[in-house]
């Protein structure tokens, strides 16, 4: 009597394992970049990263269900091509889709960064059912092989993760990642689809990659420069001002030719409480949390000779564009730092600073962990006993996220004023607040508002400086923000739609 025969596996091993690694890969890759494509436009936001998360586990666990049901109910060899074709085509065309809607049709924009997620990913990740079942030639091996792709497929979301990251995103625009892994994509499906005699099918989707490849040029959005961590661009305007743009938001505005122009309001309202803080003139020496532009460094570099500029900025190529295109190496006394600004505070010694300038932001929102109690006490523990630290905020709304880091600065240091128009700092209640920028001066000497609002009045920013008894009823009864409970962005997320 003759053993049932096992069918051979229809799948080689190395064909399989190429499939499942570069497929799994694949969704990791256009997950980590569709954050950098939506962020002009919705911010780098805790909100906004949960949402992309959100939708490529959903794509993932759809693709993995209906793969492997799929897979039972078809010939498996006729799914492979059309899988992965399918796939790059939408990748290819991703670029150009999301910018032109959330330039034209912003209102559509959620529905397109779903559907341009969700689709590559939802057939990727049926890859690996798929593959598995073209693999099984025995019951006796199914936890085996079952076991070794899920494997490499973790492996491959691993590797994707690295690579895009540490490499791709530093080195290559994202809109060329995402027409390379399409092209990819499609050339891998080719042999599959042409075995399958499915030879239309793949000829439509080499036209989408170079249709997405045409598109993304003529789309509108982009940037000059794709940074670690922002689309920035570079602005020329009258004679030689440039401002640094960076995800749609202006940062900064630079005259190369006089460092003591100030364009917007919360930079002069800055300058102002450091020219009546110290005497005139006087050398200071200066921490600066977030470079932009480097206009504050700039200022006191040139009001203030000899003064010492020490800057924290975590984005390398913000750093590249100041030295490139924006004279930083002409600044005297400046040392740039790419680090994150909370390890860079640790690196400032004990009570060296006379003063620490607050200006760090990812969109409009300053980074949580420097906006703490512990990290305001890293704040003040780097400032001598009359230095003062002077923060850029904004907000909208309520002002929830700027009512509670004033509470929190107040818990660290002894003074503390708020700095806005007078509808934003409490002093127009009829009107209500407008939102935007706010600057916050905070010391544990005594602060003279009145000269801060002279300097205010004379460089003509129509903000009022709120005296601190003002300051402690605008605050209210806001939370304070800790290690342990910092919910800047949902503080601020009721608010940016309408801002």
């Amino acid at each position: 009597m003759t053993e049932p025969h096992e069918p051979a596996p229809t799948l080689s091993h190395r064909s399989a394992v190429a499939l499942v690694f570069g497929s799994s890969a694949a969704v990791l890759v256009v997950e980590i970049v569709a954050l950098r494509l939506l962020a002009p436009y919705l911010g780098l936001t805790l909100e906004t990263s949960t949402l992309v998360i959100g939708i490529a586990l959903a794509a993932i666990a759809l693709g993995s269900w209906g793969g492997g049901r799929v897979a039972d109910q078809t010939d498996p060899q006729r799914l492979l091509g059309p899988a992965l074709g399918i796939s790059g085509a939408v990748v290819a065309l991703t670029p150009a889709l999301l910018r032109t809607v959330a330039e034209t049709s912003p209102g559509l924009l959620m529905l397109a960064a779903l559907l341009t997620i969700m689709v590559p990913g939802t057939l990727l990740s049926a890859v690996t059912p798929i593959a598995t079942k073209l693999r099984l030639d025995s019951l006796e091996r199914t936890g085996t092989v079952v076991g070794q792709l899920s494997g490499i497929g973790t492996l491959g979301a691993i590797v994707g993760t690295v690579v895009t990251g540490f490499v791709l995103i530093s080195r290559v625009p994202v809109s060329t990642i995402l027409l390379g892994l399409g092209a990819a994509l499609v050339l891998a499906a080719l042999p599959l689809m042409w075995r399958a005699r499915s030879r239309s099918g793949a000829a439509a989707m080499a036209v989408a990659v170079g249709a997405g490849g045409l598109a993304a040029l003529a789309a509108p959005g982009g940037c000059q420069v794709e940074t670690t961590y922002h689309c920035a661009n570079v602005v020329a305007s009258s004679g030689d001002t440039r401002t640094l743009v960076l995800d749609n938001l202006q940062h900064s505005a630079v005259d190369l030719d006089d460092p003591t122009y100030l364009e917007f309001e919360y930079i002069r309202a800055m300058a102002s409480v450091a020219d009546t803080a110290f005497p005139e003139g006087e050398a200071i020496d200066a921490y600066h949390l977030g470079a932009g532009g480097l206009t504050m460094p700039r200022y006191l570099a040139a009001e203030r000779p000899g003064t010492r500029s020490v800057v924290s900025e975590i984005d390398g190529g913000v750093v590249r564009i100041n030295r490139q295109q924006l004279g930083m190496d002409d600044v005297p006394g400046l040392d740039v730092r790419v680090e994150d600004g909370r390890t860079g505070l640790r690196r400032i010694a004990d009570g060296s600073r006379d003063l620490v300038v607050g200006d760090a932001f990812g969109g409009v929102s300053v980074p949580w962990h420097l906006t703490t109690r512990e990290a305001l006490s890293e704040v003040r523990r780097v400032l001598r006993p009359d230095g003062v630290y002077v923060a850029n905020l904004i907000d909208y709304g309520d002002q929830a996220f700027a009512r509670a880091e004033v509470t929190t600065m107040r818990t660290v240091f002894d003074n503390v004023l708020v700095l806005g128009q007078p509808r934003d700092v409490g002093l127009d209640p009829a009107a209500g607040p407008d939102g935007g920028n706010l600057v916050v001066v905070a010391s544990d000497r005594p602060l003279d508002r009145q000269a801060i609002q002279a300097g205010l009045d004379r460089r003509g920013t129509g903000w009022t400086a709120q005296d601190e008894a003002g300051t402690r009823a605008w605050t209210g009864d806001a939370q304070v923000l800790t290690d342990d409970y910092a919910p800047v962005d949902q503080l601020l997320q009721p608010y940016r739609s309408a801002s």
